[in-house]
């Protein structure tokens, strides 16, 4: 069903383009915020999912509750960071990317 709708089933190997592409976004979305100049208060949560997420790309299968928890998570950290909210954006495309079907 998942190759019908033009899915592949949730891997957690190289093969699967979702991975990567969330490992691309997530990649340089951390880099954008550590370059951010900006303090803001939320910014060490930021910086934890991030890294939560980067370790969910390199091990194993992505729990899909986790990474939406997660992009929540960002999403509130980061949200009112206008120069973040492209990379933000780019997160969220992919992770959008692991969506279960709708039926």
């Amino acid at each position: 069903m998942l190759r019908s709708l033009g899915q592949r089933p949730v891997t957690g190997s190289d093969n699967d383009p979702r991975v990567a592409e969330l490992r691309t976004a997530v990649s340089r979305l951390r880099r954008e915020l550590a370059a951010h100049p900006a303090e803001f208060p939320d910014r060490g949560i930021a910086e934890d999912e991030l890294a939560a997420l980067a370790a969910m790309t390199s091990h194993g299968t992505p729990e899909i509750p986790r990474l939406r928890r997660s992009l929540l998570l960002i999403a509130g950290a980061i949200g009112s960071v206008s120069a973040l909210s492209r990379g933000l954006t780019d997160v969220r495309n992919a992770v959008e990317l692991f969506r279960e079907p709708r039926r």
